[in-house]
Parts: structure tokens; C-alpha cells; sequence
């Protein structure tokens, strides 16, 4: 494994030895170990108040946007990195901000699509044992340290979501929206999931064994809207975000 030679922590930057063997995520939800944490918790507490001010106070003036999720593994030459980086630039068009995970591969595409639109790109950074850093078309950049406020961001501050094609970071993402829309906790939040191949299966699986057994409903599965097309994933979202 390659030796890391550069850390982010929240707005902190890390260097060679000040490095640290864990992230702040890791040693919140870790409840191994001594039970020193009885008395850090507590102060834990105002560094995740911090966070949530910083976001807030970073993106209060954002405007409509829309977060594009996808794979930090999608590499330039891969058709799925022109679809971000066109669905972004047509998104920009319409006059949203593009709101990624700031990473590389397909995050990277969406926001150097909005950057070369000259419309407002965000990332939203978090601290990982490997580091990605933020990609360069990022114009606005917000790291964090914790995973759930990072979530919040990227629903509290976007219209809805396009989903390309990734991997677990992508599922979480999506199905916390899912989950937060068929609960009543957002109204409107259009899905799109971008790449018909890759995505249905899961909306196969979803219809065949959760619906038929009747732990989702119908309406449930017709939030997710699924296509391959870039002008019909951008015009469908702006129809049903109008």
C-alpha cells in the first residue's frame, strides 16, 4: 500500500509524521478500547457543531443545485466521465449549481462540467484513510470530518440528485435520499439514476423482491427515474424540480 504523504482533516492539512493512524469518523463510532470517551463525547459534540456551521455558512447562498453522485473510480476515458461532465455542463446551463463529493473519476467530470459552464462547482470533501483530496475543477470546496454532516449538505442544499454508476458511498447516498423522500422528511426530490445497464438490476431486484413481498410500494420505486439519455435525465429533473 502506498504510503500516504498528505492528510486532510476538516480544514486542517496533515503532513509525514503529524498524520493520524485513524479518522475523527472512526474514533467517534469505535466504542472499544478505554472508556475515556465518557468524557470526550461531550466535547466532540461542538466540533460537529462547527462543521455544521461552517457548511451552512458556506452554501447558504448557493441557489438551486443539484448533487451529482458517481463512481471516484470512473477514469477519463470511460464513457460514463463524458456523461457526467455533460450532464453538468447542461445542469449549469439551466442555471444550477453542481454539487459533487469533490473526489476524482466521475465527481471530478461533474464539477469540471459546471467549472467549464463558468457556473458554480462545489465539493464537499471528508476525511477518509486514503486521501483523494479535492479535484481541481472545484471552485468552492467544503471538507468534513464527519460522514453525517457531510449527508445533510448534500440534501439540505440541492434539489434533487443524478446518480451515475458507483459503488457503496453511491448507495448510501442514493438510498438516503430514498429513504428520507418516502418518509416525508424532503417533499420533492427528483432521482435520476444515469446508465440503464448498470442500475437495473437494482430496480429489478426492488420490484421482484421488495415490492413483492411488500416492503416498499409502487410509488416508492417511481422515484427513481432511469435512463441513458443526458438531455432526458437533465430535462425530466428540471421538469418534476418546476
Amino acid at each position: 500500500m502506498t504510503e500516504r504523504r498528505s492528510h486532510r482533516q476538516g480544514p486542517v492539512q496533515l503532513r509525514r509524521d503529524q498524520i493520524p493512524e485513524s479518522t475523527t469518523d472512526q474514533r467517534l463510532l469505535d466504542s472499544r478500547g478505554p472508556t475515556d470517551w465518557v468524557h470526550t463525547d461531550p466535547w466532540r459534540v461542538l466540533r460537529i457543531q462547527a462543521e455544521f456551521i461552517e457548511g451552512f455558512g458556506a452554501l447558504a447562498e448557493l441557489g438551486p443545485a443539484v448533487s451529482v453522485f458517481g463512481s471516484a473510480r470512473t477514469r477519463p476515458d470511460d464513457p460514463m466521465y463524458d456523461n457526467a461532465r455533460l450532464i453538468a455542463e447542461k445542469l449549469c446551463a439551466a442555471g444550477y449549481a453542481v454539487i459533487t463529493g469533490g473526489g476524482p473519476g466521475a465527481m471530478e467530470a461533474a464539477n469540471r462540467g459546471a467549472s467549464e459552464c463558468g457556473g458554480v462547482s462545489v465539493g464537499l470533501g471528508i476525511e477518509l484513510p486514503h486521501e483523494q483530496g479535492m479535484n481541481e475543477w472545484v471552485d468552492l470546496g467544503v471538507n468534513f470530518r464527519y460522514f453525517f454532516v457531510r449527508k445533510t449538505m448534500f440534501v439540505k442544499y440541492a434539489q434533487g440528485f443524478i446518480v451515475l454508476p458507483g459503488g457503496f458511498g453511491t448507495m448510501d447516498e442514493l438510498f438516503e435520499a430514498l429513504t428520507l423522500t418516502q418518509t416525508g422528511k424532503v417533499t420533492s426530490f427528483p432521482i435520476v439514476l444515469f446508465g440503464t445497464e448498470y442500475w437495473s438490476g437494482l430496480i429489478d431486484w426492488l420490484r421482484d423482491s421488495m415490492l413483492a413481498d411488500g416492503k416498499v410500494s409502487e410509488s416508492d420505486i417511481d422515484m427513481l427515474h432511469l435512463t441513458d439519455d443526458v438531455d432526458e435525465a437533465v430535462s425530466w429533473f428540471i421538469a418534476q424540480d418546476s
